[in-house]
């Protein structure tokens, strides 16, 4: 017997995901829904002894209507008894301080037949409210079990695991539907079921009203809807309007038995009066502008000891490997290849970690909603979406998500922009090359004794980012003419404090995701990089090495080491692409090395620093085991001045190429499936790299 599918549903900020938080604990993964790039949260929640539930967190919604793109992949799995993610049991999650919104998807998705269970979360709120609500009325008079819970805090999880195997062993459904649209128009409801074989008078109003964007009807199916409209002159839009009148009549009398309002004294709540700042025209974005540049801070003086002790046990185990093992190709592939690649990533964990916490800790405070709602004020004069604040904050993350994420934008023309500019903002991919970079040209002091400078210069590039997306965004506005209007409408959540087990949740999962997605590219890159940049065509390697010798007479002997490894190493495969490569990049102050990495960083941008410890580790002499990578770009030098190779010029160039340029293939993916068209991607690496280009190079030329 398969395990049983339960699905969490529920209005946006209704606590749903800590509820899913509190179910799985660590036994839950991410993916895709099938067949759609949806992002798609499941885990395991073990009922009893013999049983484990699949749980499937469904994206959050209003009603089973969609608006976007992630509605109506709920809509299409609750419409579809044969879709994989279609439930057992739907527990339906609701804000209790809000029951006649919440109530409407509850009613709706009772009527489609799926066995429901009513979670009330946010008792609390209700009650500062002066709401009471009474549960066993509420399930007697819905003909369902309805459960109190607090989705932060575990309470009420018992009483949930029995209701849903109570539900599995005997499912209950109300006695009869909440509307029944039989009642207004028989005959058509009528000869739908008996077309396509329905058992349910709500799924046949579906089927009328929404087949065109149920993913698992045929197009002649879609045909047979549309001569059965017709044949009725069925008006969708007026019945769908009708029904939601009708439903929130009878949820509001139905409230009136089941929930008391007690007088308050007009007394504002903690949470309103706190918004009364943060949503202030000035002073909140004073607020979001202090919060960030205090995260940027603090991803600096948090991670540097931890940073630090990384650093130097990867260097210290590279030095043992090499003092054990007996010298020869392997032991070189696993020093100088594997372990240089795979270090130049996982030094730079604790501010991707930090980083993740200190965002998680802003979305479950309840704040990040707030500062969507204060930048859509921004976004409308650049031509976006307010949604797409959405899209542009998870792009700090990962910008493959973020691309998913503009399915919920209406408009095809905000949603083509939103996905055309997200990438240029700084992924966590990028901090890694942000980091060693400022790290080498920035100093690590003190501004007013309270803002380190490199803190500082990491948030003016997050903040060149967002410029560029804006610009780039408001010039896409005027090639892309549209008649389409946009909407941008959010409720906001209450305040709370962050749920330590939550927050802890999010950032285990995005490092652990971050680090196993870049680890499986930069292993597989290392291993290449290093047999192309340890072996060359024919003897040449060897020839490089014996003119060198034979140039190096009376020359110390680990500065011969030095110079055999440089010169083997441009001898070689990758040493001639780098070379190949030299004239277009000379321009912007790189070498052939720089551009080895370069090439290499169109997997991922995050490989770029792991490219750089494989090269040095090779390109440098036996003396210099134990040695960071941040030392050896701090000591390489350049053959042509002989002054440092990375000057404030060079290094500023790079991190300026790295703020616009396009160097991740995964994002391209991402933007092909979702635009369903090359065109698209073609535009937004072409548009990107020659701003990324132009940019380096102005810098460079500037600053030189």
């Amino acid at each position: 017997m398969s395990a049983p599918v339960i699905a969490l549903v529920g209005n946006p900020n209704a606590g749903k995901s800590s509820l899913f938080n509190q179910l799985t604990g660590l036994r839950q993964k991410t993916g895709n829904f099938p067949g759609v790039t949806v992002d798609k949260k499941s885990g395991t929640w073990p009922l009893d002894a013999q049983t484990t539930a699949t749980i499937v967190d469904l994206p959050g919604v209003y009603s089973i209507y969609p608006k976007s793109l992630d509605e109506q992949l709920v809509t299409d799995i609750l419409a579809n008894p044969a879709h994989p993610d279609y439930p057992d049991v739907a527990i339906v999650v609701v804000d209790a301080s809000n029951l006649h919104r919440n109530l409407l998807l509850f009613t709706q998705i009772a009527d489609l037949g799926v066995p429901t269970i009513l979670a009330l979360n946010m008792l609390d709120v209700a009650r500062d409210e002066g709401k009471e609500v009474n549960g066993a009325r509420l399930a007697m008079r819905l003909g369902v079990p309805v459960i109190r819970i607090n989705a932060r805090t575990g309470e009420g999880l018992d009483q949930v695991r029995k209701a849903v195997q109570g539900q599995l062993l005997q499912p209950t459904l109300p006695a009869k539907l909440f509307y029944d649209p039989a009642e207004e128009i028989p005959e058509l409801i009528g000869e739908t079921r008996e077309q396509y074989k329905l058992d349910n008078n709500y799924l046949a109003l579906q089927y009328l009203i929404q087949h065109d964007g149920f993913s698992f009807l045929g197009a002649e199916q879609r045909q047979g809807l549309d001569t059965l409209i017709a044949r009725h002159d069925f008006s969708e839009i007026k019945f769908q309007a009708n029904e939601t009148i009708t439903r929130y009549k009878r949820i509001a009398a139905l409230l009136t038995e089941a929930v008391t309002q007690q007088k308050t004294d007009g007394q504002l709540t903690w949470s309103q009066k706190l918004d009364r700042v943060l949503l202030h025209p000035l002073w909140g974005y004073a607020l979001f502008g202090l919060i960030m540049l205090l995260i940027f801070q603090a991803i600096f003086a948090w991670a540097t000891p931890l940073q630090d002790f990384i650093d130097e046990g990867v260097a210290w185990l590279n030095g043992t490997l090499k003092e054990t093992l007996p010298p020869g190709p392997l032991t070189d592939l696993l020093t100088d290849g594997i372990l240089a690649g795979i270090g130049g990533i996982l030094v730079f964990i604790p501010q991707i970690g930090f980083l993740f916490l200190l965002v998680a800790l802003l979305e479950e405070s309840g704040y990040m909603a707030r500062v969507m709602v204060i930048m859509d004020r921004i976004m409308r004069k650049f031509g976006l979406n307010g949604r797409s604040v959405v899209p542009l904050i998870s792009g700090v993350a990962c910008a493959v998500p973020a691309i998913m994420a503009t399915r919920s934008i209406g408009t095809r023309r905000d949603r083509l922009i939103t996905i055309l500019v997200t990438p240029l903002m700084s992924c966590s991919a990028r901090l890694p090359i942000y980091t060693i970079l400022i790290a080498l040209v920035v100093p690590n002091e003190r501004v007013l004794g309270l803002f380190n400078l490199q803190g500082l210069a990491l948030m003016g590039l997050y903040l060149l980012g967002l410029l560029s997306a804006l610009i780039a965004a408001y010039v896409l506005k005027l090639v892309l003419k549209t008649k389409e209007r946009s909407f941008f409408i959010m409720e906001l959540p209450t305040f709370k404090l962050p749920r330590w087990n939550n927050v802890g949740l999010t950032v285990w999962e995005s490092v652990r995701s971050f680090v196993w997605e870049a680890g499986r590219v930069i292993l597989a890159i290392s291993i290449v990089l290093w047999v192309l940049a340890n072996y060359g065509p024919g003897d040449s390697m060897q020839q490089a090495e014996d003119r060198v010798r034979a140039q190096s007479v009376g020359v110390e002997a680990a500065e011969l080491d030095n110079r055999v490894a440089s010169e083997r190493l441009e001898a070689s495969y990758a040493g001639r692409f780098g070379h190949f490569i030299e004239p277009a990049i000379r321009p912007l102050g790189y070498d052939w090395k720089i551009g080895i990495a370069l090439l290499s960083s169109f997997a991922a941008r995050e490989v770029f620093v792991g490219t750089m410890a494989t090269i040095y580790s090779i390109g440098d002499g036996a003396d210099e085991e134990g040695v960071t990578i941040r030392e050896r770009l701090k000591a390489e030098r350049n053959p042509t001045t002989g002054g440092p190779m990375y000057t404030e010029a060079l290094a500023w160039s790079l991190l300026i190429f790295y703020v616009f340029a396009m160097m991740c293939m995964s994002t391209l993916a991402a933007t092909l499936h979702e635009t369903k068209s090359w065109k698209w991607p073609a535009i937004q690496l072409v548009y990107m790299m020659l701003l990324a280009y132009g940019a380096a190079y102005l810098t460079y030329q500037a600053l030189s």
